[in-house]
């Protein structure tokens, strides 16, 4: 079970919330963070339609020492999810069924980390790529509205293009 997927319009208050969840993250977490604090996915892309929930990545060195992070991002009603855990350590703000952010700790040095910035830094200085993805973004979520996994794979071959 979990919240239905729905494309918004861009909302000019995405960068501001960002801000602000990403210096409670690093007040939090910053003796583990490495890589920085970063605004990712579609709602980090002015202008760009969206899902409205907030996609954070930090930095960390590696998975295993980064694993206190995953009991004090309790106190910000982080939960974790074990998704992805051989490369990142997943979470979701507040519950599954009303997520306004996901956040995502990833090891610096890895492609994921290299990866989601490059796909991000791409759609903020290519208007066709930014409009191809968010074309394939509504077409996959009026598809899948409740079936995430259907739309996020449905999302990959087109960024492995755009990367």
């Amino acid at each position: 079970m979990g919240q239905r997927i729905s494309v918004e319009e861009y909302d000019p208050s995405w960068p501001s919330r960002f801000d602000e969840e990403a210096a409670a993250i690093g007040a939090l977490i910053g003796a583990w963070v490495t890589g920085g604090v970063h605004h990712v996915g579609s709602t980090a892309v002015p202008g760009l339609a969206a899902k409205p929930i907030i996609d954070i990545m930090a930095g960390v060195v590696d998975l295993e020492s980064s694993r206190p992070c995953i009991e004090l991002l309790g106190e910000l009603s982080y939960l974790y999810a074990p998704y992805r855990t051989d490369v990142m350590h997943w979470f979701c703000k507040s519950s599954p069924e009303s997520r306004t952010h996901h956040l995502h700790l990833v090891p610096t040095g890895s492609p994921r980390f290299a990866e989601v910035l490059a796909f991000r830094d791409r759609l903020r200085v290519d208007p066709a790529a930014a409009a191809q993805y968010e074309a394939l973004k509504r077409d996959l979520a009026a598809r899948y509205p409740e079936d995430r996994e259907a739309y996020t794979d449905g999302k990959a071959e087109l960024i492995q293009r755009l990367l």
